[in-house]
């Protein structure tokens, strides 16, 4: 019952953030949150899981409607909800305000300070690949069994952080603008890779692959197994609704960025891959480490495989900057209701950015990015986000049935079969997961779990002057 109570999250306060964000910027965001490296990386995990071309684009296929019925959820929850914290909002208001807690718990503690120094170190690592000297190391230090190699690598990465997040300190609208124009040059050099295999990229990749197997357990198996990668490249579309606050006419734009961003991603990706698959042998994309940069190699060369290095370059920070904007949003969001530290609050009196929560994700993933420890971290949140996708799948469900007059700018197209599916499949691959790092994924939920204490602490405190300010 308490859920059917209006919760921090829910209720209609005036917000103090500014609406500096368009359709165009919008659309930007999805797509730059999404397309990171993943694209350019994991179609060898995938090939080698499924064994066959067709599995592999079915598996991106599949990938794509599902995260397409996600954005459909969101798109509803988004456009009835229009308010920092997105899913914080979503899971406080559908289920209950500890869901809601410990998503942007999780969020803000795990999952945005260890993508942030992890796209940090992905963006020096590409420009160690054009210049050697980034990776040169200063000292180790020695841990029992473990060497701690710090290079140069690491503070330039926690630089990156700090002037990513500067940028979005400073404005709304100017990060709004650096998306548009970041999320352009992904897009070109996607649609470039394309082009260029068109032209010059050698037809032997499809030929050779091998023959598909029959259907059956293992094959479906496989794919559950491929559909992770997928997932990941896939992975940045539910952002969008932590900056609900501040897109300009969000009952409309919210929707429209979310089907129309995914739509072009996944396009995107099916292009890219028939490419690679036209360009090298199937054996060959199985062994690749960098699907992208091998293709592009064989049919313009190093130099053009250097011009692949600088573009993953721009689309990892791309990627993080999207990763701050929209990380943000979520603390200040849980401070604003009184259950989060009470310095994420802070907004910049000029900029109207919300430079505590700002300061604080920054804070810890330069941090993170010093230590060198973001790759073992970056594991345990995967598990973390496919439960909340499915929590966010039940909020919708739910409060269908129990606000059934809510205003719902957009209504979620082929409910509820598709709110289902999109539960179903996070069901899954959350269980797949689980089965496949089983130590990871239960750190994953302790952290999540270690939160419950800090809500009923902060929330006993601040539900008294929280009462009275809201009459």
């Amino acid at each position: 019952m308490s859920a059917m109570r209006p919760t921090p999250a829910a209720r209609a306060t005036p917000s103090e953030l500014i609406r500096g964000l368009g359709l165009w910027s919008a659309v930007a965001i999805v797509i730059g949150d999404t397309i990171g490296t993943g694209v350019f990386l994991v179609t060898s995990d995938m090939a080698r899981a499924v064994g066959t071309v067709k599995l592999v684009f079915a598996s991106w296929i599949i990938g794509g409607l599902i995260n397409l019925f996600g954005a459909f959820c969101y798109a509803e929850l988004g456009a009835a909800f229009p308010r920092a914290g997105g899913a914080y909002v979503y899971l406080s208001r559908g289920i209950g305000p500890l869901f809601g807690f410990l998503f942007g718990w999780m969020t803000s503690l795990l999952d945005r300070p260890v993508a942030m120094a992890t796209l940090a170190a992905g963006f020096l690592r590409f420009v160690g690949f054009l210049f050697p000297v980034v990776a040169t190391p200063l000292f180790t230090l020695h841990f029992a069994h473990y060497d701690f190699v710090f290079t140069v690598a690491q503070p330039l990465a926690a630089m990156v952080v700090i002037l990513v997040t500067a940028l979005n300190y400073l404005s709304v609208r100017m990060g709004g603008a650096i998306q548009i124009f970041l999320t352009s040059l992904k897009i070109a050099t996607i649609l470039l890779i394309v082009v260029a295999g068109i032209f010059f990229g050698k037809r032997s990749g499809i030929e050779a692959s091998p023959v598909a197997a029959p259907i059956g357990l293992a094959t479906i198996s496989a794919l559950l197994y491929a559909l992770v990668p997928a997932m990941w490249a896939y992975n940045g579309f539910a952002d969008l609704g932590a900056l609900g606050e501040e897109i300009k006419q969000p009952q409309k734009n919210i929707p429209r960025a979310l089907i129309l961003g995914l739509v072009t991603i996944v396009s995107l990706y099916l292009m890219a891959n028939v490419i690679y698959f036209h360009s090298l042998p199937f054996a060959s994309i199985m062994l690749s480490q960098h699907v992208a940069s091998d293709v592009v190699q064989s049919f313009l060369g190093s130099r053009g495989a250097n011009w692949l290095t600088v573009a993953m370059a721009i689309s990892a920070l791309g990627a993080l900057h999207v990763v701050v904007m929209t990380g943000a949003r979520v603390p200040f969001a849980m401070a604003r209701d009184g259950v989060f530290f009470a310095f994420a609050r802070k907004l910049h009196p000029t900029f109207r950015t919300p430079s505590g929560a700002l300061l604080f994700l920054g804070a810890g993933a330069a941090l993170l990015a010093l230590s060198g420890t973001y790759e073992e971290l970056y594991s345990l949140f995967v598990f973390a986000v496919w439960i909340f996708f499915a929590l966010t799948a039940v909020a919708l469900l739910r409060l269908r049935i129990i606000e059934p007059e809510l205003t719902r700018p957009f209504r979620t197209w082929g409910y509820p079969w598709t709110v289902l599916i999109f539960l179903l499949a996070a069901v899954a691959l959350t269980l797949n997961l689980w089965m496949i790092r089983p130590v990871r994924s239960s750190l994953g939920l302790l952290v999540i779990l270690s939160g419950i204490p800090f809500y009923y602490r902060w929330r006993k405190s601040a539900s008294a002057p929280t009462d009275s300010q809201q009459g």
